[in-house]
């Protein structure tokens, strides 16, 4: 039988990063692009200009560490407003990815085995949601009356939301895992406020959490915006080694590649890709981050 100190958790990070909209969330990952990590990002939000500005400003030679993917429905205006412009597929092509990613000519094998000097990073799960959501709402067939069963809509984009955030937090996925999402607030039975991560629909929300050992959130104090570690009133937070910092608040320049460095002490020497992986020739340092799919 293994040993508590040999628990998975001191290899991989599986982080909830939260924080409104034009925080900054996405930016603030370039610490760990700095600090060695290997990121690779389905992004969702089409919001990467910040953080690929920010990368060319503090350390452009180490762009090439980051791969992403652009995944949206597409839309389409008509008489009746916007509407999906063909099947939604958006959901699916994202499960794909992180099963196997793989796409064009580019193939970087499976997720799960990409090791703890890389970290899969959703881009974000507000977008995951909405893409969910209309899949299942595509799927799924009006009844004899004509109409569509909504409840069951929400109900099955839920289900497979959760289903997503159970697979990227087992232990059987190795890999360092963060996802990127909004919060809103929700009222509790005793009357108060707090804040959770959007899902799809309300019951999801409280949920969301639970799958995460590491839990933070991006605010403003006052002028400043910092990662806040510990709970309050309003959000309940997670850090299991909240001890170990000075400050409960970090600076969100260096934060992130703070809070992995003391979860899992310096970053692994990046290991090369693996032999099966079939890359297209090393690409100009400015392409990584405006491919669009």
């Amino acid at each position: 039988m293994p040993s508590l100190a040999e628990h998975q958790s001191n290899m991989y990070t599986k982080l909830l990063f939260l924080g409104d909209s034009k925080s900054g969330k996405t930016t603030a990952l370039w610490s760990l692009v700095r600090a060695g990590y290997k990121l690779r990002i389905l992004d969702f939000d089409n919001l990467l200009d910040p953080f690929k500005e920010r990368l060319l400003a503090e350390c452009p030679q180490k762009i090439e560490g980051v791969e992403y993917r652009t995944l949206r429905d597409k839309y389409k205006t008509g008489p009746l407003g916007v509407t999906l412009d063909g099947p939604a597929k958006a959901f699916v092509d994202a499960m794909k990815m992180l099963d196997h990613w793989k796409y064009d000519d580019i193939d970087y094998g499976k997720p799960k085995e990409w090791g703890s000097d890389c970290i899969l990073v959703i881009d974000s799960l507000s977008r995951l949601c909405d893409m969910a959501y209309d899949f299942h709402d595509m799927i799924i067939k009006p009844g004899k009356s004509g109409d569509k069963d909504g409840r069951a809509v929400y109900g099955q984009a839920q289900d497979a939301v959760e289903m997503v955030l159970a697979n990227l937090t087992s232990a059987t996925f190795g890999t360092n895992v963060i996802v990127i999402c909004h919060g809103q607030y929700m009222e509790q039975a005793d009357g108060t406020l707090k804040i959770f991560p959007q899902g799809v629909g309300q019951k999801l929300s409280p949920k969301i959490p639970q799958y995460f050992p590491v839990y933070i959130r991006l605010k403003k104090l006052g002028e400043k915006r910092a990662l806040q570690l510990e709970s309050d009133a309003t959000i309940d937070l997670a850090m299991p080694k909240l001890k170990a910092f000075e400050t409960k608040t970090l600076d969100v320049d260096t934060g992130l590649a703070q809070i992995f460095e003391t979860l899992q002490g310096k970053p692994p020497v990046a290991t090369p890709e693996p032999k099966t992986a079939t890359l297209v020739p090393p690409r100009p340092k400015a392409v990584t981050l405006q491919r669009r799919v």
